[in-house]
């Protein structure tokens, strides 16, 4: 049976639509759910004006039988077995007669009592006692308070429209009442509908202009930039964060094209399409990878028939590229090397110094990956791209787009002739700055990158700052992911933990905590970046726990030992081999620690096994030097055959102390090098999940 509700607001922040939408599904499924009623087809919808739930749910709670107990039985049966005042009593209050008591047993004893059907509530009843607290729960960034009301939430709530079978559902809301009456767009069609469905209520919005299926406005404005651009030959400049953010700004969306003089096409297209992204949400057009003098917008609107729309943006734009160009050429007159040495001036952070030493740091740090990756011939451009890449945070260019920081010194340094490798590592290298976003093309803004993220994190962390929640005002999260993306994204083959000490070693005299605590910090930072990125690429919890468990430091041997577990699960020797790990393991727990002795290995399967571990240890541990944790983990599958007859003809817990005590150094000895690959204990087998 069919149910709608629609939470009309006042405009919300796109940024608060996606995320109410998502809390207000999963809160309202959880409750119904959860109050015995059935729910299926249940979507959420909107618009920066309005939430909205549609769903199918069942007519009531089912009726339920319940217990009823009275009094003790002692208390009410006499010794013959006849009822006492007490059971007549209490059978006379619940309007029933005498003869309906039975002895029931509870954990606290046996009582008087009977069953009786308990009739559920229906559907209606339970949206009008769960549905306020539900919306109450919705969280957002920011909050705001109206006229006398104690209530928080993004934006006032102007009404309430909730129906269930085509009935309004009498909900109660900080002073709302709930009703079958909606309005169309609030300044083209702001018009009260009256609706008892939600085809009904669809149709009446969308012929009222709002579209209220974010799918639908999606769909509208892909097929309207099509429209614009097609007899151009053209294309949009890739934007997903502004087509996203602009989708949830308006309810019925028009494509707005416009022009600008040719003589701004000087300007880099990444100072084009900021100008125009940042200050009007303008897509940048192109065709190839060349601006051409024209944008599209999204407007919230119907029709711009007198190009009202059109030419507002145009005149906007024309003073905002003029400002941009002011600062190109402005920019241009200094150059990076120049503006380099005003960095002693401009603070990094507070503990940490100022970007001369962070851009110091870089340049020991550069060259020490370089060595490490035996690039050496990457050093001498590196040190000089480190020298410069803070140097764009002094033109006003940047001052005036901070997110073109790294890009603008990059361009900059191109027109003033440094080298493609000089270049490129600065405009570069602060990506990637976020899961979505990609790492560094080249190998030297990769490692640009990796230098100025690991100072930041042993930077921050050494100063006694820790992340709270989401508060992380520093990106600390931001710059530990992108170092393990780096890292696995390029397959750089480096000890995180050697990283680790070389940046801390480089900011000694300013770190406020003592050096292994920070380390300890940074690592455990990373390690939980390292997680975030294994999880996002589909591997499950005791696969990440059982790679993770040798400790921490080469990423691309984690990968390879995540990847040679992932093929484990499917293999046929998968359950066998991990019960037989955790046998090795069970029995060593709380044994202590022996030294094995070969001349007192007396039966034949220990000797046998003893031989079978010399020979696969050898293989295995130069397999997994060299990364190849795949065929390590077939050699050591060769132990499953020796220590089954081992297991099923050795007693291992002799009567004979040194005998017991050298069996058990001998299945030290398996368990340190299946340790060395993973710990398999972690991995949960299909009969452990039945």
């Amino acid at each position: 049976m069919e149910f709608l509700l629609e939470i009309m607001t006042e405009e919300l922040p796109s940024s608060h639509v996606k995320g109410a939408l998502a809390q207000l599904q999963a809160g309202f499924s959880k409750e119904i759910k959860s109050s015995g009623i059935e729910v299926s087809g249940l979507k959420a919808l909107g618009t920066c004006r309005r939430l909205v739930l549609v769903a199918d749910l069942g007519a009531g709670q089912p009726d339920q039988e319940e217990i009823v107990t009275g009094p003790p039985r002692t208390a009410g049966l006499a010794p013959d077995g006849s009822f006492t005042q007490a059971a007549l009593g209490f059978a006379r209050s619940q309007g029933i007669s005498v003869d309906n008591l039975q002895v029931v047993k509870t954990a606290k004893g046996e009582y008087l009592g009977f069953k009786r059907q308990k009739k559920g509530k229906s559907t209606p009843e339970i949206i009008k006692e769960k549905l306020p607290a539900i919306i109450s729960s919705l969280s957002f960034p920011k909050t705001m308070r109206w006229a006398d009301k104690s209530f928080r939430f993004s934006r006032p709530v102007k009404s309430l429209l909730c129906l269930f079978k085509g009935q309004v559902v009498a909900v109660s809301f900080e002073g709302l009442e709930a009703s079958n009456k909606t309005a169309g767009h609030f300044i083209h069609s702001p018009a009260g509908l009256t609706v008892n469905s939600y085809q009904q209520y669809y149709q009446a919005l969308k012929d009222n202009f709002v579209l209220v299926d974010p799918a639908e406005r999606k769909s509208r404005i892909q097929d309207q930039f099509q429209e614009k651009l097609t007899g151009i030959k053209a294309q949009i400049y890739p934007d997903e964060r502004l087509l996203e953010r602009l989708l949830w700004n308006v309810e019925y969306p028009l494509v707005i094209m416009g022009s600008f003089p040719d003589s701004y096409l000087s300007l880099p297209l990444e100072v084009l399409s900021t100008a125009m992204r940042e200050g009007q949400q303008l897509f940048s057009v192109v065709k190839g990878k060349k601006q051409l003098p024209c944008f599209l917008g999204i407007a919230d609107a119907p029709s711009d028939p007198k190009n009202y729309i059109v030419t507002g943006n145009e005149r906007v734009l024309k003073a905002r590229l003029e400002d941009a160009r002011f600062f190109w050429e402005n920019d241009l007159k200094i150059s990076l090397t120049e503006r380099a040495k005003q960095l002693s001036e401009v603070v990094f952070q507070e503990k940490l110094g100022s970007y001369a030493d962070k851009v110091a740091r870089l340049q020991e740090l550069v060259g020490y990956i370089t060595e490490r990756l035996d690039l050496r011939n990457l050093r001498k451009d590196l040190t000089e791209a480190s020298r410069l890449s803070k140097s764009d945070l002094l033109t006003e260019m940047v001052r005036e787009f901070p997110e073109l920081q790294g890009k603008m010194g990059g361009i900059y340094a191109q027109r003033q002739g440094w080298p493609e490798t000089v270049s490129r590592a600065i405009y570069e290298h602060y990506q990637p700055e976020s899961w979505e976003d990609p790492v560094p093309d080249s190998v030297g803004g990769a490692i640009l990158s990796l230098a100025d993220k690991l100072d930041t994190i042993a930077g921050i962390s050494g100063t006694g700052y820790t992340i709270s929640g989401s508060s992380d005002p520093y990106g600390l999260r931001r710059s530990a992911l992108g170092v393990t993306k780096i890292i696995l994204d390029k397959k750089f083959h480096l000890s995180l933990r050697r990283l680790i000490d070389k940046s801390v070693s480089l900011l000694k005299k300013k770190l406020t905590l003592p050096e292994e605590q920070v380390k300890a910090a940074c690592l455990g930072l990373l390690e939980g970046r390292l997680r975030f990125i294994l999880e996002k690429k589909g591997y499950s919890y005791d696969l990440i726990n059982a790679a993770l468990a040798p400790g921490l430091d080469y990423l691309d041997h984690t990968e390879a030992r995540i990847e040679a577990l992932s093929s484990l699960k499917v293999s046929k020797n998968f359950e066998q081999f991990i019960m037989m790990v955790k046998r090795v393991k069970n029995i060593l727990k709380d044994s202590p620690k022996a030294k094995l002795d070969p001349a007192r290995l007396t039966e034949k399967e220990e000797k046998e096994l003893y031989s079978a571990l010399k020979i696969i240890r050898k293989n295995a541990e130069g397999m997994m030097a060299k990364g190849d944790f795949a065929g390590a983990q077939k050699i050591i599958f060769r132990l499953q055959a020796p220590l089954n007859s081992f297991f099923d003809r050795v007693l291992v817990m002799a009567e004979d102390k040194k005998i017991r005590s050298n069996r058990l150094a001998l299945l030290a000895q398996v368990q340190s090098l299946i340790d060395q690959l993973a710990d398999y204990s972690q991995i949960v087998g299909s009969s452990e999940n039945s």
